[in-house]
């Protein structure tokens, strides 16, 4: 639940979200999220990004995670709750949590996210976010906090279609309180190059995937 005096998702939006991810696997709604939440998000990542608070972000994990400036370009910080604005953000994505669990029966077990800071010139090429043989990324999330996104600013979130995904199906604008969602394992997706600032949070929905004594997800 959210937090008294906080304002929760709505309900109208939340049934497109649902209904989009049952049609076509993924959803990208304006507005999704309150601007002024999304004020003092970018506001924290952009302190944080002033103290080189921020980490290099890789690919895959464990034995496989690796650095790969040609893939990806970003800058993040973990979630750790710290924050009355982490804490609001990530209560509004328990929320959607319970309504996609009570519609979909997809059994998510708990959310993950960071900060992503993309500096100009900065991309993250194609893929898809489950990782090969373990997955336990279920639903991928992504809230834009920049305001005023000006036309030619790039950094789009180019979609791809889940049965071809050499086929563009969309390009999603970076603007504050667009959210999107996805199937983390089926919907092809890629940063394009920004040409200005651009900040956000990424975050997943996972399924606990214990087995035989791996504890995953990890704690």
């Amino acid at each position: 639940m959210v937090p008294g005096g906080l304002t929760g998702l709505d309900g109208n939006a939340l049934s497109q979200l649902v209904d989009a991810l049952v049609e076509r696997g993924w959803f990208a709604g304006e507005r999704f999220i309150d601007a002024t939440l999304c004020q003092a998000l970018r506001d924290e990542l952009q302190r944080l990004s002033a103290n080189q608070a921020l980490n290099e972000a890789g690919i895959g994990r464990g034995d496989q995670h690796q650095l790969r400036r040609d893939i990806r370009g970003d800058t993040i910080r973990w979630l750790d709750r710290e924050s009355q604005a982490q804490r609001h953000y990530l209560a509004l994505m328990a929320e959607l949590q319970q309504q996609i669990n009570r519609a979909l029966y997809l059994g998510l077990f708990e959310f993950e996210a960071h900060f992503a800071e993309y500096p100009p010139g900065a991309f993250y090429k194609r893929h898809v976010d489950s990782f090969q043989g373990r997955a336990n990324r279920i639903v991928s999330t992504v809230l834009y906090l920049n305001p005023d996104w000006p036309d030619d600013g790039g950094g789009e979130m180019a979609v791809y279609a889940v049965e071809d995904e050499s086929r563009e199906v969309a390009r999603i604008r970076p603007e504050a309180g667009t959210f999107v969602c996805f199937l983390s394992d089926r919907v092809p997706h890629a940063v394009l190059p920004t040409r200005c600032p651009r900040a956000s949070i990424a975050g997943w929905f996972r399924r606990n995937a214990s087995l035989g004594g791996l504890i995953d997800p990890a704690r």
